[in-house]
């Protein structure tokens, strides 16, 4: 197998596994392109990447670049990568840099293409209550995610999944997948084949589209939260403050369901406690509110937070 000069782009938690694992192989990585460091926390301390901090310790040099401009392609030109790789960049690689590495570019997605193009593949794929999802491994075009595929996996989708925590799972399994793509191109091997169906698509997630509709069945509104959790994070307004809702379980999962613990009936959006637990109406059948964090305080029990605030119902919006 020929060994290959790599240089890899991506920024978040989920792309170092990745470059953990090519990083052992047997190739090369000449750059790591990341976004530069951003302001984090209550105190907006300006903080590396993920990827920056992985590469650093694995003594890797760094390109910071919000977007890959002339410089950063004059840079990786320098270098003469035999073949790119990126995962959730966050910005488009563009000609000339496109096709400056002999092999292009290959670029590991969070879904099975071309179900969810874009930002938030794994979001919307529990947004929209799929059964499946999974990672696919694509030759990079100028059409957004639209390059044929070399490898994809499936992962059944179910009840406990949170995009945090599917997609934490699916860069440790698509950190595979990629590998072993990059050896098959490295021994001559790798096939590539067209995307194949209609695309959907995946745009970034908003607060907004984080904010809980009470109104809808259930079903969709844990679909939602399980979408939008840890990031935006699900949310709601009582007495016009907003009240984040950190976990939230369907009314039955707990050991003695709704019925059981006797759940009087519930409005859309309508809090109150049953036994030891809190209970929130939706279009037809009620939920389970776990974990809070009311505006302003620390993350909470439900219904720790419920009996501090001394009430029996409330109407959220």
């Amino acid at each position: 197998m020929q060994k290959l000069r790599l240089v890899f782009a991506g920024t978040p938690a989920a792309a170092v596994p990745s470059l953990e694992r090519l990083a052992q192989g047997g190739h090369e990585i000449v750059a790591v392109i990341t976004r530069p460091p951003a302001p984090l926390g209550r105190k907006r301390v300006m903080t590396p990447s993920p990827v920056a901090r992985a590469a650093e310790r694995l003594g890797l040099e760094v390109v910071d670049a919000a977007r890959p401009d002339d410089a950063v392609t004059a840079r990786i030109t320098e270098l003469e990568p035999d073949l790119g790789v990126i995962v959730a960049y966050g910005g488009l690689v563009r000609e000339p840099l496109l096709t400056t590495p002999r092999h292009g570019w290959i670029n590991l997605h969070f879904s099975r293409l071309p179900a969810w193009r874009g930002a938030a593949p794994v979001q919307h794929a529990l947004i929209h209550d799929e059964a499946e999802t999974g990672a696919a491994v694509f030759r990079l075009v100028a059409e957004l995610d639209a390059g044929d595929v070399y490898a994809e996996l499936a992962r059944a989708v179910g009840g406990p999944d949170t995009a945090g925590s599917l997609l934490e799972e699916l860069a440790v399994t698509g950190a595979g997948l990629l590998a072993d793509v990059v050896d098959g191109i490295a021994a001559g091997t790798a096939v590539a084949t067209p995307q194949r169906g209609e695309p959907s698509f995946a745009p970034k997630l908003g607060i907004d589209d984080a904010r809980l509709v009470w109104t809808d069945p259930a079903r969709r509104v844990l679909a939602r939260y399980r979408g939008v959790t840890p990031e935006p994070g699900a949310w709601t307004t009582l007495d016009g403050a907003r009240l984040k809702l950190l976990e939230l379980a369907s009314a039955g999962d707990a050991a003695g369901g709704a019925d059981e613990v006797g759940v009087p009936p519930l409005a859309p959006g309508e809090f109150a406690a049953a036994g030891r637990r809190l209970f929130a109406g939706t279009g037809d059948l009620p939920i389970e509110v776990v974990r809070v964090q009311p505006a302003g305080k620390a993350a909470m029990s439900a219904p720790d937070w419920w009996r501090g605030t001394g009430r029996d119902r409330a109407v959220a919006e």
